[in-house]
């Protein structure tokens, strides 16, 4: 898959384009349907298949705060596009000028001139240009005026008519409910990073870590989870290993920033500079300050005991 971060001057294999508009932050269940039925558009046409996303996140950026809302940073959300088979994502910029630019200059300049979109396919509740002023109605105006299909998808829903969205899974996240963010998904959550040096107290307790901080991404609950760990190289994966792991700030030897520490069960070898993703998935207990040493090794003992029998009991896939 081809990762543009610009809509100009786009190669000519690539004009034409079927492209799903979104925010994609996740790739969950229902953006995958959309990428699903964009896929079967672009089939029909025998066209690509292109994704458009806007970096950073739009809320991100109407919005700042210390604290990240994004499930899935770029390098990540590329990957699990790729997966779905699009052939191109256009990650364009979200600045002031892209905020301010009215609606008919978005299809125009952005998604004719730029991209040559055949077909545009969206959610019904799209909504894009200076202060959100273009509508499904909009995009359908304009499509037949100017000569590209769109196609509305709709939402993916539950059984009790719940709509499967990216903030009922950061919702999950943040309340300690892996398995419901899962299952929103489609998959394990993950964070997925490299691994840093740290203070090696783990090592001294007979539990070495693997130390990751999340960057420009969402933070899960604090405490202690089981956890299956990926290595991964050229972003390929090679080894995978079960194991548990703390999120947080460290009660009893504080971090100034929240940091994932990973133990792999039966695993031996140096980690540093490796990039993992750590997928979470069940919630043990919340972070703890111990009375001595002793207390903490064997509540971690007991932690990875935990972790094991979950894992065990867990299907690789929810």
């Amino acid at each position: 898959m081809k990762i543009l971060r610009h809509y100009e001057d786009v190669p000519a294999a690539l004009k034409g384009a079927v492209v799903a508009i979104g925010n994609f932050d996740g790739v969950h269940r229902g953006h995958k349907a959309l990428i699903g039925a964009a896929r079967a558009e672009a089939e029909l046409r025998r066209a690509p298949l292109a994704v458009l996303a806007f970096e950073p996140h739009p809320q991100e950026f109407f919005r700042p705060r210390p604290d990240s809302i994004r499930l899935t940073p770029l390098r990540t959300k590329a990957r699990l596009l790729a997966e779905l088979g699009v052939d191109a994502m256009f990650a364009l910029t979200f600045d002031a000028a892209m905020a301010a630019r009215p609606a008919p200059d978005f299809v125009n300049t952005v998604l004719l001139d730029g991209l040559g979109a055949s077909a545009v396919v969206v959610g019904p509740d799209f909504e894009f240009g200076k202060g959100r002023a273009g509508n499904l109605t909009t995009l359908k105006y304009m499509g037949e005026m100017e000569g590209f299909a769109v196609r509305c998808f709709d939402m993916v829903t539950e059984a009790d008519g719940g709509k499967i969205s990216s903030t009922r899974i950061r919702d999950a996240l943040k309340q300690a409910q892996p398995q419901e963010a899962a299952r929103l998904l489609g998959r394990w959550w993950a964070v997925e990073a490299r691994v840093e040096h740290g203070d090696k107290r783990g090592r001294t307790m007979g539990f070495p870590t693997a130390n990751m901080h999340l960057g420009h991404c969402l933070a899960p609950a604090y405490g202690v989870y089981a956890v299956r760990v990926t290595i991964v190289e050229n972003d390929k994966p090679v080894a995978r290993r079960d194991g548990v792991a703390n999120f947080g700030v460290r009660p009893m030897y504080h971090v100034p920033v929240p940091l994932m520490e990973a133990h792999l069960f039966d695993f031996e070898g140096d980690l540093y500079g490796q990039h993992l993703s750590v997928e979470l998935i069940a919630y043990i207990r919340p972070e703890a300050k111990f009375a001595s040493l002793d207390a903490l090794i064997a509540q971690i003992k007991d932690d990875a005991a935990k972790a094991k029998a979950i894992l065990k009991a867990t299907p690789e896939k929810p």
